[in-house]
């Protein structure tokens, strides 16, 4: 047998999004939600409801990779957002593939919105996907939440951190979470907030689970720097 030719190649997949809009229809922000490990954009919509009282577009995407670890019937199928073999060079790669992918989407609706600004919010492993996206796609991000996940920081040099300089971001963690040390997600933001980037990290009790508290925080924050109920 010979060996004619090796190399890689690309391939695309249907993925289901969900675009609502809450108030009146006038120039507003676009708030984008990436589900944890396991969710989709069912599950993700029940657990941020109360976010839906902002006047916003809000768009729920599903991640792009079924989640095979547990069984459940199809329409409870989980989802994922990025593939990981252990390698850090792989793991870049991945979360820029699918933020690419996130980015088509959103330039695929915002040609046909009145768009003021994007929000990125994120849990879990959504929020280290939500956390790449936000800093790779600066130019297009305003604010960024993340919700019990680690900002790979370590994927950014100084010169590109400081380019983020307009960005809100916050990070909510719980204290006790064992599947995500609260440690690292305080060194990142250590890095953050040493090169002069508005960021702020609050942690609240509670391990790894997206609870009714972490989605107030973020109701709060985003109150507070500007965005309206309906």
């Amino acid at each position: 047998m010979e060996v004619l030719s090796t190399g890689k190649t690309s391939f695309k997949i249907e993925v289901p999004y969900k675009l609502l809009q809450t108030g009146s229809s006038i120039s507003k922000p676009l708030i984008v939600y990436l589900h944890g490990s396991g969710g989709n954009i069912n599950g993700f919509e029940k657990q941020m409801k109360p976010l839906l009282d902002i006047e916003a577009y809000h768009l729920f995407i599903q991640g792009p990779y079924a989640d095979t670890s547990t069984v459940k019937p199809r329409s409870e199928w989980g989802f994922r957002w990025y593939l990981y073999n252990g390698k850090q060079g792989s793991f870049i790669r991945s979360l820029e593939y699918t933020s690419e992918f996130i980015q088509s989407v959103i330039d695929g609706l915002t040609s046909r919105l009145d768009v003021n600004r994007l929000c990125i919010i994120g849990y879990s492993m959504g929020a280290y996907q939500a956390g790449y996206f936000g800093l790779s796609r600066w130019k297009h991000t305003n604010d960024l939440f993340m919700i019990n996940g680690r900002l790979k920081d370590e994927a950014f040099s100084k010169s590109r951190l400081a380019k983020c300089k307009h960005m809100n971001i916050v990070a909510i963690h719980g204290k006790t979470d064992q599947i995500v040390p609260v440690e690292g997600q305080e060194k990142a933001f250590k890095r953050l907030s040493d090169n002069k980037l508005n960021s702020r990290l609050e942690l609240i009790s509670g391990g790894h689970k997206l609870t009714s508290a972490a989605v107030k925080k973020v109701l709060d924050n985003l109150l507070q720097i500007g965005y309206k109920k309906n």
